[in-house]
């Protein structure tokens, strides 16, 4: 049985946009969608007494709130097959715990609260960085969010960090009927031994040589599985995060895997993709890599 999608849902414009694109990640590949609106508004305004014909204001909001989005799931695609739940528990923990049982979570990059205005939302962050599975957190221009650049961007890391995400990109491009960028930022070392023998000529030729020799190395294994996809291959001198917020304009989703770890606590992020779920121009995927 297919794994469904998870969205979270909160009323927000930010979360109503992360629904649409839900829905139509659901259509492509096929997958139901599920709808998760979490809050503890039960530690704030008490629990039903027994016997009780009123409900707490919140869980009437709430059950709105999550009848509206299957709605508008249901006149977006009427072949998506949505159900939803009202969760009175922590968001970011009733989301890591869904997150286990699905394909991924899918976030929108802002919240209700007082803090909205910050570049992401803490719930977004926090689950993104703690998952472990994909997580999509949906930001962008018109454009990328209705899937109008044709390609996906999927950032090279160091290996042992990003084979799950090639996997994952791959299936992407698969889905979408699109082109896959896989791209690698190289930097020469602001101190490097001259008499080093694999530097002798071109310092700058032997650093490109080694990031593309490393997107080789990733695609591999993975390609015989998608022979239909189109690949381009693309190294870059500059910083990665720097190198994927530019790609980030004229792709569909941008992709980047993190190493996670069992025993590690707080986020599992890195640079690179705190700074693309904060500033990226099109919706970020973040995929863990598991020991």
């Amino acid at each position: 049985m297919d794994l469904p999608l998870v969205a979270g849902v909160d009323g927000s414009d930010s979360s109503l946009l992360a629904v649409d694109w839900a829905t139509d990640e659901a259509a492509r590949h096929g997958l139901p969608l599920r709808l998760v609106y979490a809050s503890l508004w039960e530690r704030y305004e008490g629990v039903l007494p027994s016997g009780g014909l009123e409900r707490p204001s919140h869980q009437v909001m709430a059950d709105n709130i999550v009848a509206t989005a299957v709605e508008r799931v249901q006149r977006r695609n009427p072949e998506v097959k949505v159900t939803a739940e009202v969760l009175p528990e922590d968001p970011v923990a009733a989301l890591l715990r869904e997150g286990g049982n699905a394909t991924a979570v899918i976030t929108g990059s802002r919240g209700r609260g007082e803090l909205k205005e910050l570049l992401l939302g803490s719930v977004s962050l926090t689950v993104a960085g703690r998952a472990s599975g994909p997580v999509i957190v949906v930001r962008g221009d018109r454009a990328a969010l209705e899937g109008a650049h044709g390609r996906i961007v999927l950032g090279a890391g160091e290996p042992g960090t990003c084979g799950t995400a090639v996997r994952f990109a791959l299936r992407e491009a698969e889905a979408r009927h699109c082109t896959l960028d896989v791209v690698r930022g190289w930097r020469r070392p602001a101190h490097e031994p001259v008499d080093h023998p694999l530097l002798a000529g071109d310092p700058a030729r032997y650093h490109e040589e080694r990031a593309a020799t490393l997107i080789d190395a990733l695609l591999q294994d993975a390609l015989a599985d998608h022979p239909d996809v189109r690949v381009n291959r693309s190294t870059v001198e500059g910083l990665a995060r720097k190198v994927l917020l530019y790609r980030s304009a004229a792709a569909d989703l941008l992709i980047v895997g993190v190493r996670r770890g069992h025993d590690r606590g707080g986020l599992q992020l890195g640079r690179v993709a705190h700074t693309l779920l904060h500033h990226a121009r099109c919706p970020v995927a973040v995929v863990p890599e598991l020991p």
